[in-house]
This record gives structure tokens, sequence and C-alpha cells, in this order.
């Protein structure tokens, strides 16, 4: 007998959408989205209050002439806002809905098999504020997912090349300061493991590359000592147990990204994965090179989340300026990736 007829479809995540902070472009985003976004799967489910959401469509059809999907017309478990939220104006309880929201929407992903979670964005001093102390979503998720450690990576397509830039951070959210002290052999070992378990998804045998801590990756100790006292030797260790993978570093910082600059424009040779030791070292480049295209992608949930890479917009809230291209990307990833 033959192998039965193949559903395309079957293989695509059900997607749930968290609205994110209702003071912020969040809504706004999923309904341009959500016009431009042609997918024969199932349409996503949205999680979020309908009337807030009606109220920002009616909103934003006053003030812009871009297409929108009409709430009407989507999927969407209504959490309802207690008190009205005014765009733009966030607050503690703007904060607690979105806690809310992303709560409730991993509880359905959790319950749906196969199911990708896409995530807009939040505000962190406005959770601490309505007293949800996490240093972002991928914290939250994790404690959600009953796991220890889950790792974020940012990804992006070129439109000129069709070139993949991926950017694993090994730190996230914590402060400049303890950055040094929250990186050790182990944590660098581990990261890679992500990365590469991520660039296989694409070739085989990927091109790694770790950038430094220091200016000029210390510079044999004496613009720091953290790349010679124990970096070096972690990443020749880490090559040694996978000799099929090629692995760079400690690069200079300041120019571990520039093969990234000359493939995102016209395509050619880079590494496959790029480990930065703190945040701001790998989201600059990112967000340079990127900024439209870009997806937050958490690993290490037994679900999939990706989100768009920027934040909640509060400034331009209700105006109908936010672009739609990140969240368009962060569907498509969720879809493809999941």
């Amino acid at each position: 007998m033959g192998d039965p007829p193949s559903d395309s479809n079957a293989k695509r995540p059900r997607l749930i959408v968290s609205l994110g902070d209702p003071a912020g472009i969040g809504g706004e985003v999923v309904l341009k989205a959500l016009a431009r976004w042609s997918s024969e799967a199932e349409p996503p489910l949205l999680v979020g209050c309908r009337r807030w959401l009606e109220e920002n469509y009616q909103q934003l059809k006053r003030c812009s002439d871009a297409p929108l999907a009409d709430p009407a017309g989507l999927e969407l478990l209504d959490c309802p806002l207690e008190h009205p939220v005014q765009a733009g104006a966030p607050n503690a309880r703007s904060g607690d809905a979105s806690f809310l929201w992303l709560s409730e929407a991993v509880a359905l992903v959790k319950r749906s098999k196969g199911a990708a979670l896409v995530t807009a964005p939040i505000a962190k001093q406005y959770w601490h504020a309505a007293g949800h102390h996490y240093p972002g979503q991928t914290e939250r998720l994790a404690e959600l997912a009953g796991v220890q450690n889950a790792s974020m990576l940012f990804t992006a397509r070129s439109p000129q090349s069709g070139w993949r830039l991926n950017t694993l951070l090994a730190t996230t959210h914590i402060p400049l300061q303890q950055v040094p002290k929250a990186l050790n052999r182990e944590r660098v070992q581990a990261k890679l493991d992500v990365l590469l378990g991520f660039c296989r998804r694409f070739r085989p045998n990927p091109t790694l590359a770790v950038a430094g801590l220091n200016p000029h990756a210390g510079e044999a100790g004496r613009l720091g000592h953290e790349e010679a006292s124990w970096l070096e030797a972690a990443l020749q260790d880490w090559a040694a147990r996978n000799p099929d993978v090629r692995l760079l570093g400690p690069l200079p910082p300041d120019t571990c990204w520039l093969s990234a600059g000359l493939a995102w424009r016209q395509g050619g040779d880079a590494p496959d994965g790029f480990l930065a030791l703190y945040h701001d070292q790998g989201l600059i480049p990112v967000k340079l090179l990127a900024f439209d295209q870009a997806v937050n992608t958490s690993l290490g949930l037994p679900f999939l989340r990706t989100s768009p890479d920027h934040g909640t917009g509060f400034d331009i809230a209700g105006r109908g300026l936010a672009r739609s291209e990140s969240m368009i990307a962060a569907l498509e990833a969720a879809q493809e990736l999941g």
C-alpha cells in the first residue's frame, strides 16, 4: 500500500495570539497583520478583550487607511478588561491585563496539541506595577511551562538576499554589571547546544560564531580577562565535542556581525548562527539589519513561541502608525518552525 495523501495543513500548528498590553500597539499590529497575512491553515485564535479590540478597530479605521482585519470575523477567547484602558496611557491595569492574557494563552497552547504561541508586546514596568515581577515574557513562559531555562533567539530572513540571520542571547534581561557574573563555561556551552539545534533545521553542519565579552575580545587579557581565563577554553572544548561544526570565536564584538551585514544585503558566506553574550550586544545588530523582519523565538519550551522584536509603541498607540511587518514575520515563523 502507498502512503496516505499528505495534508500540508496538518503540519502547520494552530496559532494562539496573546494581544499584549492594551495601551500599546499590540491590537493594531495584529489586526493589520491578519489583514495582509495569507495562509491556508486554521485561523489564529486571539486572547484578549473583545470589546477593547473592537473599539481599537473603530479608532484605527478613523485615522488610517491601512487594511484591517474585522474583529467580528476573528475567533477570540474573551478576557474582558475590568476598567477602560486608553491608548498610549499604560498603567498597572494594562500591565495586569497583558499578564492575564499571556497566562490564558499559554493554558490554551498547553491544552491544544501542536499549537504555537505568538505574543504581542508587553511592558515589563507595568507588569511590575501590577505585582508581577518577571524580567519579561520569556521568564513567565518558562515558569508556566515548568522548565528552568528558556532561551531567547532572534531569527530573520532577508527580503533582499533570502539569507537567514540567527542570533541567540547567552544572557537576557539582566543589568549589564551582572553579565560577567552570570556567564560561565557551562552556560555558554549549553547555549551553543541550543543554537546548534536550531541552526540544524536549515543546515546539517552549520557554522557558529561567538562574540567576545570585552572590547577586541579581551585583547589577550589587556582589556578584560574573561576570554583568556575561561571562554576560549570553553569554546575549544565544545568544538572538540562537535567536530562537524565550524566554531568561530571569541570574536571581537564590534566586527562579529560584519559578515551578517553583507549576507543580509547580497547573500554570501556568513555564520549560520551567532551567540551574543548579553542582550544589547546581540540586539543592536539584529535590529539594525532586520527591525521589521526579526522574530523573537523562545527555545527550550514544550511549545514554540514567537514574537515581533519591537516594543509596545505607547508613543504611537491608537494613531494608526504602527508597522505590522514584524508581527507578520512572527506569524509566519510560528507556522514554519512549529
